[in-house]
């Protein structure tokens, strides 16, 4: 089951200028390790949530914290652009 392992205080804007908050989220695998990915929910709420793939794999959930943690906006915005576009692969199929 996923976890939110961290809010991210920084906000970060898509090309179309809608802004999202960013939220890291991690799951213990069946071997213990953990998988982390992100999340987007735009401030207005009227954009659909938007999500990484994973992002990063981990030996536990202290080191996804600490992982999330250190994100800085440049990483989350790259990641809202990967998430965006993984959403647009979504649709095409």
């Amino acid at each position: 089951m996923s976890q939110l392992i961290h809010r991210h205080s920084a906000r970060v804007r898509s090309q179309d200028g809608t802004e999202y908050c960013a939220f890291t989220y991690g799951e213990a695998r069946a071997d213990g390790t953990w998988s982390a990915w992100i999340e987007f929910v735009a401030t207005d709420s009227r954009a659909a949530v938007l999500s990484t793939g994973q992002e990063t794999s981990q030996p536990d959930r202290r080191a996804v914290e600490y992982w999330a943690g250190g994100l800085e906006p440049v990483y989350l915005e790259g990641a809202l652009a990967r998430a965006r576009r993984q959403l647009s692969t979504k649709g095409t199929t």
